[in-house]
């Protein structure tokens, strides 16, 4: 491990063993032991292995990018193993480097620009039922809407012509449990092993007609291959297929899920918003890939949303070495704990953290601390492939949809977190759409 110090210094923290992990508990916890002992804590598991917290935006950055090498995926993992298999989230050492390299190239902005007009049908399917709802006065279950978009979307995007040809063929979507059952309990994990076969198929039927034209993922992930020439096997294109679908779904489906609650709550962003969709041509259906990369007020909202609700709000490494850690010592073999949403709200590094502002991501911001603070898609090798996917899927949702619908609070009460793998809200959040041009 390369160490900027080599003593043994080790940071404050409880004499008592701790059990931190991705759960409700473990947020009280953390949130009452950094009061107590700072932005880096060192503290010991009930099974005495060293645990540290680490709440300090340049240690984090120090572990996440500069000694990214030192450290593996640490607990926490197990779970998300069970559910995607050994894909590039899950994945480490020479098969996550391998994967990565043959992945990249299908998330250049050139690549994932193909599919803004994917996006757009997407979106636009939704109008006609909104404006049903709205006219009838009606409530929409935001939660299930934007799950159900994000779901068809990403299916649309891997399997392409065979979403339709082989996935609806039935009449129901085989992923739909995705979408209707926020759980990732065992039940969920059966159901996702239950599609590997179908998957396989569609597999297994592209490989036989050699089709390479197509832009989907799928076409593009069987194309794939390493340095040597080699391509993924079967099994190994099943997980990275199961892992695209998972976690390019629940990303953005989450993310839209908290974005349209605060537009309901702070309609003077909403009306920015919608002027700035109006301003470029957007709002008028003119969407591409200029008018998207121009939206910076949609992409502060965005970034605020994320940063109060990042999709993952902890997430852990394990040292695979002794050494140090920006002067603290850290022993082989210790779990090391991150909290986006810990972070991201912090007031050591953001002003006024609870305010939804998305102002303090605009360009000429002044917000000196925040942005080092800020990692919702994680940093440095390991971050995100999707992230730009992401981005441009919600900008072109919301440019689409907000400027025809007001939606209205059904429920002032702030909902309540669901602090599993992802961050969810832990019930539907329904709203009441109205039509703009009758406000």
């Amino acid at each position: 491990m390369l160490s900027e110090n080599t003593n043994t210094r080790k940071p404050p923290g409880p004499s008592s063993s701790q059990n931190i992990g991705v759960n409700p508990e473990s947020l009280v916890t953390l949130k009452r032991l950094q009061s107590e002992y700072g932005k880096v804590i060192r503290m010991v598991s009930t099974k005495g292995r060293p645990l540290y917290f680490i709440n300090d935006p340049e240690v984090m950055r120090t572990l996440l990018v500069r000694h990214h090498s030192n450290y593996r995926k640490g607990p926490g993992f197990e779970r998300v193993k069970m559910l995607l298999g050994n894909g590039l989230i899950v994945s480490d050492g020479s098969s996550w480097r391998r994967a990565r390299r043959m992945i990249q190239p299908s998330f250049t902005r050139q690549s994932i620009n193909h599919f803004i007009k994917l996006m757009i049908e997407c979106s636009h399917s939704l109008i006609g039922r909104w404006e049903t709802v709205a006219k009838e006065g009606g409530k929409l279950d935001i939660t299930r809407e934007t799950s159900d978009f994000s779901l068809e979307l990403i299916l649309r995007c891997i399997f392409g012509d065979d979403y339709e040809a082989e996935l609806l063929k039935h009449g129901t979507n085989p992923f739909g449990f995705l979408s209707q059952d926020p759980n990732r309990n065992l039940r969920v994990v059966m159901q996702v092993r239950d599609t590997r076969a179908l998957i396989k198929a569609i597999i297994a039927k592209r490989r036989k007609e050699k089709k390479t034209a197509s832009p989907d993922f799928l076409s593009k992930y069987l194309e794939a291959t390493d340095k040597t020439g080699i391509k993924f096997t079967d099994e190994e294109l099943l997980d990275e297929i199961i892992t695209l679908l998972v976690a390019g779904h629940e990303t953005s489906a989450g993310t839209l899920n908290w974005a349209w609650l605060q537009l309901a709550r702070h309609k003077h962003v909403a009306q920015i918003l919608v002027n700035e969709a109006t301003k470029l041509g957007a709002a008028q259906g003119c969407i591409n890939q200029e008018n998207l990369n121009q939206m910076s007020y949609t992409q502060a909202f965005l970034d605020e949303t994320l940063r109060l609700y990042p999709p993952v709000w902890i997430f852990s490494r394990r040292a695979l070495d002794d050494g140090g850690l920006l002067g603290w010592h850290v022993e082989a073999g210790s779990d090391l704990f991150i909290s986006p949403y810990l972070m991201h709200r912090d007031p050591s590094y953001w002003n006024e953290p609870e305010v939804f502002n998305p102002g303090r991501f605009l360009p000429d911001a002044e917000e000196p601390k925040g942005p080092q603070a800020y990692f919702p898609f994680s940093l440095g090798p390991r971050r995100c492939l999707g992230e730009y996917f992401s981005f441009l899927e919600m900008k072109v949702h919301l440019t689409l949809l907000a400027p025809q619908f007001n939606m209205q609070l059904d429920d002032e009460k702030e909902p309540g977190l669901d602090l599993g793998i992802n961050l969810r809200s832990n019930q539907n959040i329904t709203l009441r759409p109205r039509l703009r041009m009758n406000n």
